[in-house]
């Protein structure tokens, strides 16, 4: 059963669609993204982004995010 897309998806996202239909033949295997919101801003597009990417056969991986020079255990002592 076809899914619904979202509305504004394709042109919102006409980047990543293209890299997912181009992945097959380009050989790429993985994509890395800065954060969760580079694949959607609501549950509805992250679906749409995810199925994309299974559907390319192709992986996610989310980056860490960066650490400031201030350590989480560091206390202020001013």
């Amino acid at each position: 059963m076809p899914r619904p897309t979202p509305p504004n998806y394709e042109s919102k996202f006409a980047d990543f669609i293209r890299m997912c239909a181009e992945a097959p033949k380009s050989g790429l295997k993985q994509i890395v993204v800065a954060a969760p919101s580079v694949i959607g801003d609501n549950y509805a597009e992250v679906i749409e982004s995810l199925s994309r990417l299974a559907e390319s056969g192709l992986s996610l991986n989310i980056a860490a995010p960066e650490t400031s020079a201030r350590q989480a255990g560091d206390v202020s002592r001013n």
